[in-house]
């Protein structure tokens, strides 16, 4: 007989989520095109369910230019108009427009600091942060931090849009820069025993 595997609580057992959860979330990337990838999709889950986005994940992939910022930089208002009759996403104006001028302010970092990735990885000291405390439940799991307050306020000076601190603490769970596996779930690192 097979032995169940224990997760987080919020990955059910939808296929997407618990993909998402086993092979994604909490898991360090320091790849840019990547990195451009979950900023967007973060801020397009703005007021929405994550499993919302992750079923639409491939369409916004193709209607972003396979998340190449440089070429998403480039969209025209006819670029914006097609993207508001693609039922594949989200078709948020603000969400859209703001994807366009977040590539652009994305490439203005890389030409910065090197990469988006030493940028962003600064407000964490270039290392994954665990819990001070212990996770049990969902609800034990902060929608923000400090890191994330700095990181939202930079971004912010910087132009981006649709990074509020609660989209950026999603953003960090995402690429790894916060791992906030639950106790009991099969990814939980103890953050006395980090990997």
């Amino acid at each position: 007989m097979k032995k169940e595997i224990s997760r987080c609580g919020w990955a059910g057992d939808d296929p997407l989520y618990i993909a998402y959860h086993d092979n994604e979330w909490g898991e360090p990337v320091h790849d840019d095109r990547k990195l451009f990838e979950m900023l967007i999709l973060e801020g397009a889950q703005a007021g929405l369910s994550w499993i919302t986005i992750l079923k639409r994940r491939d369409n916004y992939k193709k209607a972003f230019a396979d998340w190449e910022w440089k070429k998403v930089a480039k969209f025209t208002q006819a670029d914006v108009e097609r993207l508001m009759a693609d039922s594949g996403i989200i078709r948020n104006r603000l969400k859209i427009e703001s994807t366009i001028k977040n590539a652009l302010l994305f490439e203005q970092v890389r030409n910065e600091f090197g990469s988006f990735d030493k940028y962003i990885w600064q407000f964490t000291d270039y290392k994954t942060v665990y819990p001070k405390k212990k996770l049990c439940r969902l609800e034990d799991i902060p929608a923000t931090t400090a890191q994330s307050d700095a990181m939202s306020k930079d971004l912010k000076k910087r132009g981006f849009k649709f990074v509020g601190s609660t989209i950026c603490y999603a953003f960090m769970q995402a690429i790894g820069m916060a791992n906030d596996h639950v106790e009991g779930c099969y990814k939980f690192v103890d953050s006395n025993n980090q990997r």
